[in-house]
């Protein structure tokens, strides 16, 4: 559903993607790796913050890196990001309405779309609710809210359960995991949480220092030898 040929980014003397080649299959798909592996990296060259000095990235059949970046929400992109982006000010359904704005779909269904949407991340909270108001995990599933609405093709989802506690991470992983199902989308994941990763996502990949280090089944890739040297930091 993407493939990646040769993608590389670099700042400067530094290399934060090296000629990473790679396909993601349809489903919920992991991207793990220790800090500064180049996964946040990857995340902003799909959603056109960052352009790369080399590289193809071809999602669904369409050229990505051809797109301007603007109009990649309304193909179909959608990202979480490591910090809340979600408006305290503003209510649960305004926060996910204004995602729905900038989809391919009509306004039409637009109010169904968003309640749709807030009911499948599974809130607690009404819609009329003030996101400011909300605890940390509702929060966070205003942002998956704000990610599926709009029939999207790619979800971004960016350490979602970061400071989660597990219960709150169980209920979370349950909505990723039927991120596919309920959307169409390709769902990709990053996160530090090996047991969220392992409970949604049947493959992943593994970067380390902005190379590809092991992808495939995730319980066979948590197994590799490169993967626990280099991301657990122990003797294989």
């Amino acid at each position: 559903m993407i493939e990646v040929d040769g993608l590389t980014v670099r700042y400067g003397g530094v290399t934060s993607l090296d000629a990473m080649s790679l396909t993601f299959e349809q489903g919920t798909c992991g991207l793990i790796g220790p800090n500064g592996a180049g996964k946040t990296t990857f995340f902003n060259v799909l959603s056109g913050f960052v352009r790369p000095a080399a590289g193809t990235v071809r999602a669904f059949g369409t050229d990505l890196l051809a797109m301007a970046h603007f109009r990649r929400a309304r193909w179909g992109v959608r990202r979480t990001f490591q910090t809340e982006q979600a408006i305290e000010e503003l209510s649960v359904f305004d926060n996910v309405a204004m995602v729905h704005e900038h989809s391919r779909l009509g306004g039409a269904s637009r109010r169904q779309d968003v309640l749709d949407a807030i009911e499948f991340a599974g809130l607690h909270a009404a819609p009329d609710a003030q996101v400011g108001t909300l605890g940390a995990g509702q929060r966070r599933l205003v942002e998956v809210a704000r990610a599926v609405v709009g029939k999207p093709r790619l979800v971004l989802l960016d350490e979602p359960a970061a400071g989660l506690p597990d219960e709150e991470t169980g209920h979370l992983a349950e909505v990723i995991r039927r991120i596919p199902e309920h959307t169409g989308a390709l769902a990709i994941l990053v996160d530090h949480d090996m047991s969220l990763v392992s409970a949604c996502c049947a493959t992943t990949a593994v970067l380390d220092f902005g190379k590809l280090i092991a992808s495939g089944p995730t319980a066979a890739v948590l197994r590799d030898d490169a993967v626990i040297r280099a991301y657990l930091g122990v003797d294989s």
